[in-house]
C-alpha cells in the first residue's frame, strides 16, 4: 500500500495535485487506516495515471471524470471534441502572435491585416512616421466604425496612391510636420493647392464624397476631431483650403463661391 506521497511520484504528479483531485472529486478518496493515513492500491496508480495523461493532452478537468467511465465510442466522440476545440484554440493563439508581432514592428493590435499592409505602403513612398502615427490612429476609429467596410476602403486607398499628386501630398505633409516650424506656411500653401487640385479632379469626376460612410455624422466628426487633436496646423490647412473654395476635412464640399 502507498502513501500519498508515493502514489503522486508513482503517476509522476505532486501530492498538491493529488489532494485536489480528492477535492474535486475526479479521484476517489481512500480510508484512513489505523494510524490515521490515507493508503492507496495499485487501482490508485493507474487512476491518477489516465488523469494524468488527459490533463496533459489539454482534456479539461471537468471532463475527465466522464472520459474515464465512457465505453469507447462515446471517449472517442469526446475526444474528436477537445481536438476541435484544441485546432479553434491552436488557431486563436497563432493570431494573437501575429498580433504581438505587429506590436513589436510598432503598429497597433487594433488595426486589421489589410491596414498594415496599407501602412508599409505609406512608408515606402516616404510618409514620415509621425505621418504614419496620425494614419494608423485615424485607421483605428475606421476599422472601429466601419468594420465591415475596410476591405473596399483599403482597396479604394491603393488606387488613390497611384497617383503621383497624393504621393507629393504625403512627402509635403511629411516635411511639414518633422520641421516642427509652426509658420512655415510655403509647405502648407503646397499642401493646400495639391489637395484642391485633388478634391477638383475627385469632383469632376461625380467620386466626392460618394461612400455612405461620409454620411455618418459622429463617424466624420471623430475622424475631423482627431486630425485637430494631432496636429494643430490642420486648422491652417482647412482656412487655407477654404480660401481655395473647399470646406470639410473627411467630408469634403465645394463651396458655391470661392471666398474673395
Amino acid at each position: 500500500m502507498l502513501t500519498i506521497g508515493q502514489l503522486a511520484a508513482s503517476a509522476g504528479v505532486t501530492v498538491r495535485a493529488v489532494r485536489h483531485y480528492h477535492q474535486i472529486g475526479l479521484l476517489p478518496e481512500p480510508d484512513r487506516d489505523a494510524s490515521g493515513y490515507r493508503r492507496y492500491g495499485a487501482t490508485a496508480v493507474v487512476s491518477l495515471i489516465k488523469i494524468r495523461t488527459l490533463a496533459s493532452a489539454g482534456v479539461p478537468l471537468s471532463h475527465i471524470g466522464q472520459m474515464l467511465e465512457a465505453d469507447a465510442p462515446a471517449f472517442a466522440e469526446a475526444v474528436q471534441r477537445i481536438d476541435c476545440h484544441l485546432r479553434d484554440e491552436i488557431e486563436r493563439l497563432e493570431t494573437s502572435r501575429k498580433q504581438i508581432a505587429q506590436l513589436a514592428a510598432g503598429y497597433s493590435l487594433a488595426l486589421p491585416p489589410e491596414v498594415i499592409s496599407y501602412l508599409d505602403r505609406l512608408r515606402n513612398i516616404g510618409a514620415s512616421e509621425r505621418i504614419l502615427e496620425g494614419e494608423r490612429d485615424g485607421w483605428i476609429l475606421v476599422a472601429a466604425r466601419w468594420p465591415d467596410r475596410i476591405g473596399e476602403v483599403i482597396a479604394a486607398k491603393h488606387v488613390q496612391l497611384d497617383d503621383p499628386q497624393l504621393v507629393r501630398l504625403y512627402r509635403v505633409l511629411s516635411e511639414l510636420i518633422e520641421s516642427d516650424t509652426s509658420d512655415d506656411d510655403s509647405l502648407l500653401e503646397e499642401a493646400a493647392d495639391i489637395l484642391a487640385a485633388l478634391f477638383e479632379q475627385a469632383y469632376a469626376a461625380g467620386e466626392l464624397n460618394l461612400d455612405d460612410m461620409a454620411k455618418d455624422d459622429l463617424g466624420v466628426d471623430l475622424l475631423d476631431s482627431l486630425a485637430l487633436e494631432s496636429e494643430p496646423r490642420i486648422q491652417r490647412m482647412l482656412d487655407l483650403l477654404h480660401e481655395r473654395g473647399w470646406s470639410g476635412w473627411t467630408r469634403v464640399e465645394r463651396l458655391a463661391e470661392p471666398p474673395g
